[in-house]
């Protein structure tokens, strides 16, 4: 990983197994060099993993074990575009399915408490259609989702 920008992810000894799952749910994902500590040290081992440098859908991420200080939220989150309902489903049930939960608005968070938003091209169509009453019905519909219909959303779209 050459990037100058890399997002780093705080873990709690799991980072490894993390990257892992990213690397084989997401497209375009892998897991790179791993860091070992070459000594023993005041929160591990020589031979733990101190870092994972991975890339998810193509973003460049580190994986810190740095231990349970610090912890994920909301205010960072992986929105992925998807194409159709399968794709959806398959993306949301691996991240729920895995000791996730489910959220609000086409939100969930991995077991690790990553927040994604697995968010349909054609929500974000909808959303944006021109005619407002369309755009406000689409909306509203999602407002009572976890995880988005495509369907519903283009019937609320459409008025049906």
């Amino acid at each position: 990983m050459h990037s100058k920008n890399t997002v780093c992810l705080w873990f709690d000894g799991d980072a490894l197994e993390a990257a892992q799952f990213y690397a084989a749910t997401f497209a375009d994902s892998e897991v790179g060099r791993i860091l070992r500590a070459p000594a023993d040290y005041p929160s591990g081992k020589e031979g733990d993993v101190l870092t994972v440098e991975f890339t998810v859908l193509g973003i460049p991420c580190l994986g810190l074990n740095g231990g349970p200080v610090f912890k994920h939220s909301e205010a960072f989150s992986f929105q992925v575009t998807t194409e159709d309902q399968a794709e959806t489903d398959r993306l949301w049930n691996a991240i729920v399915g895995q000791g996730g939960q489910e959220s609000a608005c086409g939100w969930c968070k991995d077991r690790w408490g990553i927040s994604w938003q697995i968010t349909p091209r054609a929500l974000t169509d909808a959303i944006h259609d021109p005619d407002p009453a369309a755009a406000k019905r689409a909306f509203l519909r999602m407002m009572d989702m976890g995880k988005i219909d495509i369907a519903a959303i283009e019937a609320a779209r459409r008025g049906s």
